[in-house]
């Protein structure tokens, strides 16, 4: 994808990716109030699937279009790869070429109502696949593969809960002062730049997005080093040796 036309097609295609997560997730959840409550709380909504499903098919569009084949994307199936701490792990994005790893992406979001546990959960779930992985390279589980791009993409719903700020608990220890009354908007920025900064991850992108709006497609970027925009030329820049 060439530079001068690449930020208008991705920033048309990061739309229509929030736009395809909140209608989907609005599907599901109107499915799921037909059915009655089978399920519990939202868990119609977040075991459905597919909301994710756009930023997939961009992640894809912007991979090919830089000439990696299509047969060397993986998507839907065959996204296992081995871990030390485990078997394998399943990753949301997955390419290999000629018997090497090039990148492994996962792609999160988060939405209301429970986003104290959600938090927690997705901080421990991000990182310690990370470490499952990085070990197994060093372990020589993906030989002859060079290091590979390691990617994290998340969008949080922008609402009030997000935005409020909050008292993280400190019965014995200060926490560190980057924490102290931040919302979880902050606490997912912060969250995501450490990621890269600790070299947990290659590249993180960070985006929100309203119920309200989201079902047209906008979204905002609250850090410029965490945007879509720059998660794509991180990618690319570590694709491009094997094109």
């Amino acid at each position: 994808m060439h530079q001068d036309n690449m930020r208008g097609n991705l920033s048309e295609l990061t739309e229509d990716a929030v736009a395809h997560y909140w209608r989907t997730r609005n599907s599901q959840r109107d499915r799921q109030s037909l059915k009655g409550p089978t399920d519990q709380g939202l868990r119609g909504e977040v075991t459905g699937g597919a909301q994710m499903d756009g930023f997939i098919h961009l992640l894809r569009t912007v991979v090919t279009k830089a000439g990696i084949p299509d047969e060397c994307i993986f998507s839907r199936n065959h996204l296992e790869l081995p871990g030390f701490f485990r078997p394998n792990k399943k990753w949301d994005f997955v390419v290999v070429r000629d018997e090497k790893l090039l990148a492994a992406i996962e792609t999160k979001s988060q939405a209301g109502p429970s986003f104290g546990n959600n938090f927690n959960n997705r901080t421990e779930e991000a990182l310690g696949s990370a470490l499952c992985l990085w070990t197994a390279y060093r372990e020589k589980a993906y030989l002859p593969s060079p290091q590979p791009f390691l990617g994290y993409l998340f969008m949080l719903e922008d609402c009030e809960q997000t935005n409020r700020p909050l008292r993280p608990l400190e019965p014995h220890f200060d926490v560190f002062p980057e924490f102290k009354l931040a919302s979880y908007r902050q606490r997912y920025e912060l969250f995501c730049r450490k990621l890269v900064l600790e070299r947990h991850y290659t590249a993180s992108a960070f985006i929100t997005s309203a119920a309200s709006t989201g079902a047209q497609g906008a979204y905002a970027t609250p850090a410029e080093d965490l945007s879509v925009d720059r998660f794509v030329k991180i990618l690319l820049g570590h694709l491009s040796p094997f094109v």
